[in-house]
């Protein structure tokens, strides 16, 4: 199952890169929300980077592995998670539009390896609109926010 958009960003590609490859900013937020996230490298996140991640999600623990896939500079980020038979993958793809406006691509693409996460995956599909609305609400709140962070730096 694939959910993908795209949005607007009125500021430089630059600007925008850094933020959404700001690994640090999304562990601290992951920590806020009672998640327990640790990284297995130390330093700055390259391709092969893990995370380990751990949180409640319906009344069940969850365990994911994340794995940095791909890093290309202003361009793209790709990163695989795996959990209990379920693989995601996210990609981040940026385009610059003009010198201060930029495109940004984000897709979310799930496969399941196990009858269980099948089933899952099935029960997911059932709710699709409501979770493209969703991810597309997530995605345009952070995009406002990087913009906005942007204005208020200027």
């Amino acid at each position: 199952m694939k959910l993908s958009t795209r949005e607007d960003i009125e500021a430089p590609i630059a600007y925008v890169y850094e933020r959404v490859s700001d690994f640090a900013a999304f562990e601290r937020r992951a920590l806020r929300q009672g998640a327990q996230v640790s990284c297995r490298t130390e330093g700055a996140p390259v391709v092969g980077t893990i995370w380990d991640i751990a949180f409640e999600f319906r009344g069940r623990s969850r365990k994911v592995q994340a794995e940095l896939t791909k890093r290309e500079a202003e361009q793209a980020l790709e990163i695989e998670s795996q959990s209990d038979g379920l693989i995601a993958v996210t990609q981040v793809d940026l385009v610059a539009l003009s010198a201060t406006r930029t495109r940004v691509l984000v897709s979310f693409d799930m496969k399941a390896k196990t009858l269980t996460a099948r089933l899952l995956l099935q029960s997911l599909k059932l709710a699709k609109a409501k979770m493209t609305k969703r991810f597309k609400s997530r995605v345009l709140d952070y995009a406002e926010s990087v913009e906005d962070d942007y204005r208020r730096g200027q």
